[in-house]
């Protein structure tokens, strides 16, 4: 117990008084971002050589984890360049070519909490090369089932879940402990250029290769050799930093699984934006496997020609430039307004996405009038939901403690997946078929199924809606979730206690004493 009484001594020194500079944050003018970065890479340079690990080592660990991003958003939408092809080799319904990303997005989804328990408590590096050798022989293997098989198909693309669910859990975690702050924006947003760039290459490449030499199958063949390389990159170059390195605060200890879901149940922050990214990952999902499939089918209800590379390279182009364009401006917009607001991060998320529901809307209506219009509106509708991608990922980092991270992302990907992309290209399918079932024998022409898909696609503005909503409701919390988790990393909570506790005066001495000797 700390006891003053007065008189104060006229003596006491500010040098010796608990000080907390936990809370304050820098008040700049206009034009000094710069200055800012240069602080920022000489506070990383100092952090990482106190670790051994230097800023250029850290860099190409980096540049080693966006290749194999790449790769695996590649490997994710090479099925969807080439799904006109397939549902013919299999001869599916839409419903039945929605189980093929839905398989893989159910396994992903529950593999991803397993993975995250291993990346927070086990070397990262080769628990990801393993998850990449895996997905890379199944997606071969997947190649090569005849046509009367085609659930052994939807088995083995579940399979490369697996693999995929290895490395998302655990990649971002490796970049938090590199690099901290504004940096850590810059090289999150670097890392998730690959999700519309690898998903546009992905489209590009499956539909020309598989033109190129006469069968869909060997769009397949391409990313297992590229996959087996970058496990031996990530063996040579990429490095495990400690947990929490760059966060400059105590090493902490791992609690048990049950006692990290329970602490990531309390940070709302991280609840809310975790629901409100699942609505962006069912409107891409959604998008990603129906959209090519729809705009053909418009073309030709138009009456004007086009074949399934076309149009798989047009979207391929979109996504890709729209990527680029969307994660740069939302990361460096929310880096730049956090200046003047620290909720700048869940604003942009609700801006981008709601932003999205009119380009959106209006790219469905047209497309039955044209289709250049509807490409544009297409293009800036996917550019507004991607702001959301590097920004959604800076604050799950940011609001949850270093030693619980892994286990964070692979929830965050349970959940968003679980009630995201894993049903919404089923659902949009068992929409669409539902509808052209009402035409009978009419219900495989191409009229028919581009109405059928236009219909059920307009879900997804609903959903766009709700999810900026809770984007908008995670704003209320971030500053005193984000405030915790930095006290929690320097030692000034324990990593189960909260604010409350502490103004209560539970536990006011321990907090104090813990100060005084951070200070000192």
């Amino acid at each position: 117990m700390i006891t003053l009484a007065p008189p104060f001594d006229d003596t006491f020194h500010l040098e010796d008084m608990p000080v907390d500079f936990s809370d304050t944050q820098l008040i700049l003018p206009n034009g000094e971002d710069e200055e800012i970065d240069a602080v920022e890479l000489r506070t990383q340079d100092t952090i990482n050589s106190n670790n051994s690990i230097n800023r250029k080592t850290a860099y190409i660990t980096v540049a080693t984890l966006l290749l194999i991003n790449l790769l695996n958003y590649m490997d994710r939408f090479t099925v969807a360049g080439v799904l006109k092809d397939v549902i013919k080799y299999y001869d599916l319904t839409f419903s039945e070519a929605g189980l093929i990303q839905t398989s893989f997005i159910c396994i992903y989804m529950v593999f991803s909490p397993i993975f995250g328990y291993l990346g927070d408590r086990y070397t990262r590096k080769y628990i990801m090369a393993c998850g990449i050798s895996l997905w890379s022989l199944v997606t071969l293997a997947s190649s090569f089932v005849p046509a009367n098989s085609f659930y052994g198909f939807i088995l083995l693309r579940g399979c490369v879940g697996i693999g995929e669910a290895s490395y998302s859990t655990i990649a971002p975690t490796i970049i938090a402990d590199l690099f901290s702050k504004g940096m850590r924006t810059k090289m999150l947003m670097i890392f998730y250029f690959a999700i519309p760039v690898g998903s546009g290459l992905g489209y590009i490449v499956g539909s020309n290769v598989a033109k190129l030499l006469g069968a869909w199958q060997w769009a397949l063949r391409v990313t297992p050799a590229l996959g087996l390389l970058c496990v031996i990159l990530i063996l040579i170059f990429c490095k495990e930093p400690v947990r929490g390195m760059a966060d400059e605060g105590e090493h902490l200890s791992n609690t048990s699984v049950m006692t990290d879901i329970k602490e990531l149940v309390k940070c709302k922050s991280y609840v809310l934006s975790t629901i409100g990214f699942t609505c962006v990952t069912f409107v891409a999902g959604a998008l990603a496997l129906w959209a090519p499939v729809f705009m053909l089918d418009a073309s030709e209800t138009l009456g004007q020609s086009a074949s399934e590379e076309q149009v798989s390279l047009i979207f391929g182009v979109i996504t890709v430039a729209a990527g680029f364009i969307g994660v740069a401006a939302g990361a460096e917009s929310a880096r730049r307004y956090k200046v003047y607001n620290p909720r700048a991060d869940p604003l942009i998320c609700a801006l981008g996405i709601l932003v999205c529901v009119p380009f959106l809307y209006f790219s469905l209506v047209l497309s039955q009038y044209n289709i250049m219009a509807t490409w544009i509106l297409i293009f800036i509708g996917e550019t507004m939901l991607c702001l959301n991608w590097a920004i959604v990922a800076d604050m799950l980092l940011y609001v949850v403690i270093p030693t619980r991270r892994s286990t964070a992302e692979a929830f965050q990907i349970l959940l968003s997946h679980a009630l995201g992309d894993a049903g919404s290209p089923y659902l949009i399918g068992q929409i669409a078929d539902a509808i052209s079932a009402k035409h009978g024998s009419t219900s495989k022409s191409t009229p028919v199924q581009y109405k059928s898909l236009q219909y059920s696609l307009f879900t997804t503005t609903f959903v766009c809606v709700l999810g900026g909503a809770f984007f908008l409701a995670t704003a209320m919390y971030i500053q005193k979730d984000k405030r915790k988790c930095e006290r929690i990393t320097k030692g000034l909570l324990g990593s189960t206690e909260s604010l409350e506790d502490v103004v209560s005066g539970e536990h006011v001495v321990k907090t104090v004493e813990r100060e005084t000797n951070v200070i000192t």
